[in-house]
């Protein structure tokens, strides 16, 4: 049971950020009115590619719960690259950001890749189950980058 727990608890954890994230932009969300780059997807993808990656993510850490393998610096990096990756919505779509939405969204590029090292030496299935996240930020800072460019 106490494992069980732990996947609960480590899911909820990215989720919650991400709902009362997505919440609280939920009235400033202009995406459909917006020039936008090539490639770029219709809106409804947006929550459900979130969904999968936040909970791949909650998955991957209890991984590591589980097995004992949290260490300080995970726990700093796992943390730090969620409050990165929830700040860059309000930036973005709140106040309207683009050009510093995208510097802000090449750091989170940054700390998931350092997160997916830690995560792959204690674990390598908790830092593969990541790379999803990873590639989807790198399309999300083209389309931010697309979206400063052609508004």
């Amino acid at each position: 049971m106490n494992k069980v727990f732990t996947f609960i608890k480590s899911i909820f954890i990215p989720l919650a950020v991400g709902g009362i994230v997505g919440f609280l932009i939920s009235s400033h969300i202009d995406y459909n009115s917006l020039n936008q780059p090539p490639l770029s997807p219709p809106s409804i993808v947006f929550p459900i590619v979130w969904t999968i990656l936040y909970t791949l993510m909650g998955i991957s850490y209890a991984l590591l719960k589980i097995n004992s393998k949290i260490t300080t610096s995970i726990n700093i990096v796992y943390y730090f690259q969620l409050f990165l990756n929830a700040l860059w919505s309000v930036f973005f779509f709140i106040f309207k950001w683009r050009l510093f939405s995208f510097i802000w969204i090449i750091a989170l590029i940054f700390a998931i890749i350092s997160m997916i090292t830690l995560f792959y030496k204690e674990n390598k299935v908790a830092g593969i189950l990541q790379i999803p996240y990873l590639i989807w930020t790198i399309f999300a800072a083209y389309l931010n980058f697309g979206v400063y460019i052609l508004n």
